[in-house]
């Protein structure tokens, strides 16, 4: 059954209003960023504060036309609409140009548009539609290795245009299949795989002499298998609650590495101390195939599988940092982790992004007024690094401001969100408000350095016209479906 309703009414002002509240915002820090003093007019269309003006009006034109088209439209198109995509992500990578080594946007004359962009508008309508399909279950698998496919196939395409920013910012569509019932495992998992990662990366170089002999500890691995030792007990515990299996894992690692120890102490050379731990994490994942046998139980195996990935993981993250990722990407991951201090090279633009927002201090330099940002010190400000700006010439106060309006943002997309009578508005609410969150916490991070450098705007506040058109689409969209919801019966 459907209600006519009034799509004026229906819309949800608030948060039409925080979106241009936020446009503004970021015309305003793109004119500061580029601003010349012998061209200041504002409608100078060969400064990029004039072509922005271009872009956001062009964005007012599609925001008016997506909230003009039927709410069932979008529901009716996903298949259709992620399958083009699909097809022009493959396009792109054979008609691009090469563009500073990336293969992801498409030239029409002097108007460039990366399609990658809206990938993720059609992601999440793919997504809500086969979640919001009738009898759909996550928990077959089935269903799961379907959604993979539809989150991964455009992950996979747009890594190969050399894109991995862009790429990753799917990987925050796993928020939605948390929020759909999938089982908070899975996340916990995913949070111990970047964790072990990131330790491996951080400690295996440490340079240490043992003696006469250099050591052949890699440090690495002993604080990751040290880890996933005390995990698996505490994993054992709390899905399986067998204590007795418990004080025998205790005992048996205890027993292995006393061993080892005393013969590590005698002579360094004969065993590391990385080598014991690794007969920890057999012996471990022995006792844990044997019991899983003897008691009939496969949570057993699937935690020996656990050790087993650790241990996987452990010895391929070499492998994959060093010849997965492109030079310029281990470069960025070092910096942020510490192995390396580049300030005129790869550390640059963040280097001089954290001088640009320390010295804006509580209320800032005045518009106008940076002068890390006047003098160009810091690279690509009124794009990836905008937030630099707003930082150095509105100082704390301003960072402030614009951290409020996103997490005003995001709680008011939630709200809408946990109030829609259908499955598929509801998991393309919460598919909006992943990708927003992932790019703003991201963006953010890599600004003050807390995430390495991977080159994705802030939104609706960046200088680009793909970014502004994508975001535009995709939250119009959902506030299109919200004022629908009305028309339909609670599902």
């Amino acid at each position: 059954m459907e209600r006519k309703v009034s799509l004026i009414k229906s819309l949800d002002w608030w948060t039409i209003a925080i979106y241009i509240v936020m446009v503004i915002a970021g015309w305003v820090t793109i004119y500061a960023a580029c601003y010349d003093f012998e061209h200041p007019e504002i409608f100078n269309f060969s400064m990029r504060h004039g072509m922005q003006l271009i872009w956001i009006s062009c964005a007012a034109v599609l925001s008016i036309l997506v909230l003009l088209i039927d709410g069932k439209f979008y529901n009716n198109i996903a298949y259709l609409f992620y399958g083009l995509m699909i097809v022009v992500l493959v396009a792109t990578i054979f008609i691009s140009p090469d563009i500073k080594g990336s293969h992801s946007w498409i030239k029409i004359g002097s108007f460039s548009i990366q399609p990658a962009e809206f990938a993720k508008f059609a992601t999440a309508l793919c997504l809500a539609k086969f979640m919001s399909s009738y009898q759909f279950n996550l928990h077959q698998a089935r269903n799961i290795a379907i959604i993979a496919t539809i989150i991964c196939l455009p992950m996979l395409i747009i890594v190969g245009q050399s894109e991995t920013g862009s790429a990753l910012v799917f990987a925050a569509f796993l928020l939605v299949l948390f929020r759909e019932g999938m089982d908070g495992s899975f996340l916990m998992f995913g949070f111990i795989i970047v964790l072990f990662f990131i330790l491996v990366l951080r400690f295996n170089n440490i340079p240490l002499e043992v003696g006469e002999l250099p050591s052949v500890e890699r440090y690495g691995y002993i604080i990751v298998f040290v880890l996933a030792i005390i995990i698996g007990a505490i994993l054992i515990k709390y899905y399986l609650n067998d204590i007795p299996f418990i004080k025998l894992y205790i005992v048996i690692n205890i027993i292995i590495y006393f061993i080892g120890g005393i013969i590590n102490l005698i002579n360094a050379s004969w065993i590391s101390h990385t080598n014991i731990l690794l007969m920890n994490m057999t012996a471990s994942i022995l006792l844990l195939i044997t019991w899983s046998v003897y008691k009939r139980r496969k949570t057993y195996f699937m935690l020996s599988l656990f050790l087993i990935g650790t241990i996987a993981l452990c010895y391929s993250a070499d492998y994959a940092f060093n010849k997965i990722l492109e030079p310029h990407q281990q470069i960025r991951i070092k910096i942020v982790l510490g192995l390396e201090d580049d300030p005129q090279g790869a550390g640059y633009n963040v280097r001089q992004s954290q001088i640009a927002i320390g010295s804006g201090g509580f209320i800032g330099k005045g518009f106008l007024n940076g002068t890390q940002t006047k003098l160009n010190y810091v690279p690509e400000q009124d794009t990836d690094f905008i937030f630099c700006t707003i930082g150095e010439e509105k100082g704390f106060i301003g960072t402030f401001f614009v951290v409020a309006l996103f997490v005003i943002l995001l709680i008011r997309l939630i709200i809408l969100a946990e109030r829609q009578r259908s499955p598929f508005s509801r998991i393309y609410g919460y598919s909006v408000v992943s990708i927003l969150f992932f790019h703003f916490c991201v963006n953010i991070g890599m600004v003050i350095g807390l995430v390495p450098v991977i080159g994705i705007p802030l939104p609706f506040f960046s200088y680009g016209g793909s970014s502004m058109w994508g975001f535009t689409i995709l939250l119009f969209t959902f506030i299109r479906l919200d004022a629908n919801r009305m028309e339909v019966l609670q599902q």
